[in-house]
C-alpha cells in the first residue's frame, strides 16, 4: 500500500491486488475452469466468484458497515455511519477474454459516498498496471499522474468501444452508430473490457470511448479516473446521467462534444438539451453538449 493514498483507496488497492492474484493463478490453466452462463454469451466463472469474495472480505473487514454493489453477488445496503458508503465492484471485467486466454481484463472497484464517486481502482493483473483516483486528487497509473489525450479533432482520434453480444441488445442501432462513427475517426478498437477502456482514456492511450448496454460496475471506477484525468463522462446525449443509463461515452472536453454530435441521435434519452452542471448526488460531471434527432430505441 502507498502512504499518500486516501485510507479507503489503500484498502481498495489491497482488495484489487488480492483479486488479481486469484485471477493470475487461474490464468495458468483456464481450460480447467468451470464456466457458466448468465444468459447467452454472458459468462461467469468460479474465478469471478472467488475474486469477488476476496474483494468483499477485504473491504468489509476494514469497513463492516459499508454497502456493497457487486456484479455477481448483488447489492447489500450499508448500515449505521457507513450507510452512505457503497462499494461498486466488478471482480473480473472481461470474463470472455479471460476464458479464451486473451490478456485484456481487469478488476474494478469504486466507492460511492452519498451518491458521488469518491475513490476508484482498476487493476490489470496481466500487466501489473494499477490505476487509481480520489475525487479532487487526480488520477494515477502506477503512481504516475495521468491526463487525457490532448487531440482536438475527432478525425485524428483513436476510440474504443464494445460490441453488443447479449440477446436483446440493440444490434441494428449499434451497426448504424458504428457506420456513422467509423469514417469520422482515425481508428476504433474493441478490447473487450469497458473498465480498462475507460482507464486507457484517462491515461491518454485512447482519445475516447463509447458503449451501450453497460452496468454500473462496468463504468463506475473508470468514470472517476477519466474525470480526475481532465476528461468528461456522460451518456450519448452528453448528460452526466450515465451510471445506470446503460450507455456511456468518455473523452477529453474538446472531443467529447464532437462525439455527442454523432452519438446523440442514438441515445435512449433523445436529443440533448442544455443541462446544468450536476451537483449533489451526481456520480460524475459532464457539461452540456449538442445532440440531434430522436432515439431509435
Amino acid at each position: 500500500m502507498t502512504a499518500h493514498l486516501h485510507p479507503m483507496l489503500n484498502v481498495a488497492v489491497k482488495a484489487a491486488r488480492a483479486a488479481g492474484a486469484i485471477i493470475n493463478r487461474a490464468s495458468l490453466d483456464v481450460e480447467a475452469l468451470r464456466v457458466g452462463t448468465k444468459q447467452a454469451n454472458d459468462f461467469v466463472t468460479e474465478v469471478d466468484h472467488a475474486a469477488e469474495a476476496a474483494i468483499i472480505d477485504t473491504l468489509l473487514t476494514a469497513y463492516p458497515d459499508h454497502g456493497i454493489w457487486a456484479e455477481e453477488s448483488g447489492r447489500r445496503e450499508g448500515k449505521g455511519r457507513g450507510k452512505g458508503h457503497v462499494w461498486i465492484i466488478d471482480p473480473l471485467d472481461g470474463t470472455t477474454n479471460f476464458i479464451h486466454g486473451f490478456p485484456v481484463y481487469c478488476v474494478s472497484i469504486a466507492l460511492m459516498v452519498d451518491g458521488r464517486l469518491e475513490q476508484a481502482v482498476i487493476y490489470d493483473p496481466t500487466r501489473n498496471d494499477l490505476f487509481t483516483a480520489s475525487r479532487g486528487r487526480g488520477a494515477y497509473l502506477n503512481e504516475r499522474r495521468i491526463r487525457v489525450a490532448r487531440r482536438t479533432r475527432l478525425s485524428d482520434c483513436l476510440l474504443s468501444t464494445g460490441f453488443p453480444f447479449r440477446p436483446g441488445d440493440a444490434y441494428d442501432t449499434y451497426l448504424k452508430l458504428f457506420a456513422d462513427m467509423l469514417p469520422r475517426v482515425a481508428g476504433v478498437r474493441r478490447p473487450g473490457s469497458a473498465a480498462l477502456d475507460l482507464a486507457y482514456v484517462a491515461a491518454g492511450f485512447a482519445d475516447g470511448f463509447f458503449e451501450m448496454g453497460l452496468s454500473p460496475w462496468d463504468v463506475a471506477a473508470g468514470a472517476l479516473l477519466v474525470t480526475e484525468a481532465g476528461g468528461l463522462v456522460g451518456n450519448f446525449s452528453g448528460e452526466a446521467d450515465f451510471l445506470e443509463a446503460r450507455e456511456c461515452l468518455a473523452a477529453n472536453p474538446r472531443i467529447y462534444g464532437q462525439m455527442v454530435a454523432v452519438l446523440g441521435k442514438y441515445s435512449r434519452f433523445g436529443a440533448a438539451a442544455p443541462a446544468a452542471t450536476p451537483a449533489g448526488n451526481a456520480p460524475a460531471v459532464a457539461p452540456p453538449a449538442p445532440g440531434d434527432g430522436d432515439a431509435p430505441w
